[in-house]
């Protein structure tokens, strides 16, 4: 189980499931004004998406831990609106574990649970340029390895990126996955940020 919070957290949410094969459960509130526009989404998402809308927090998670433990499942994605408990990060925890599906969670600053693995701060950044594409994604607590911050440049329209360096310098893309493989770069399994280029 991951977390990412910051206002970049759905663009983040919909780069993960760009990453992951097989089929994606989104979970968000039934009364949440915003959800997925399928049609903007990367191609190979909205047909393996499935979005469901529960009407209360309670059922909320219990639509997650049930989505994690169904093993077919690439990627859980819920939006919880109440902070975690330890005790839920838990149950959700072994859960993803019971089904070998990853699972994240977005949440709001201050809202996570313990026993999540990592936290994102997700954030757009203002850039002169002509697009509007580049992120900070700053990992700040990962229990298996180190933290720390990249920006970088994301078209949304495929799984491979542009690492920009403090000095607004890109990099070359990375390559695209293999059809079905999941990069270890980024990816949620590998818990590891990618090493930063020198500026």
């Amino acid at each position: 189980m991951h977390e990412a919070e910051g206002s970049g957290r759905r663009a983040f949410a919909v780069f993960q499931a760009a990453r992951h094969p097989g089929p994606l459960v989104w979970i968000l509130p039934a009364h949440a004004p915003q959800m997925p526009m399928l049609p903007g989404l990367p191609p190979g998402i909205a047909s393996r998406l499935h979005l469901l809308r529960p009407k209360g927090e309670i059922d909320l998670m219990w639509a997650t831990e049930e989505s994690l433990r169904a093993a077919p499942v690439g990627l859980v994605i819920a939006e919880p609106e109440k902070p975690l408990s330890l005790i839920a990060g838990r149950r959700l925890q072994l859960a993803a574990e019971a089904g070998q599906t990853t699972g994240l969670m977005l949440i709001r600053e201050g809202a996570g649970s313990n026993a999540a693995e990592t936290r994102w701060r997700c954030e757009p950044l203002a850039t002169d340029a002509a697009d509007s594409t580049l992120h900070r994604w700053s990992l700040i607590k990962n229990k298996k390895g180190t933290i720390g911050l990249r920006t970088l440049h994301w078209d949304g329209t495929s799984a491979a990126f542009d690492l920009v360096s403090t000095a607004g310098e890109r990099h070359e893309p990375a390559p695209p996955p293999r059809p079905g493989a999941v990069r270890a770069d980024l990816a949620f399994g590998q818990c590891r940020p990618p090493a930063l280029p020198d500026p």
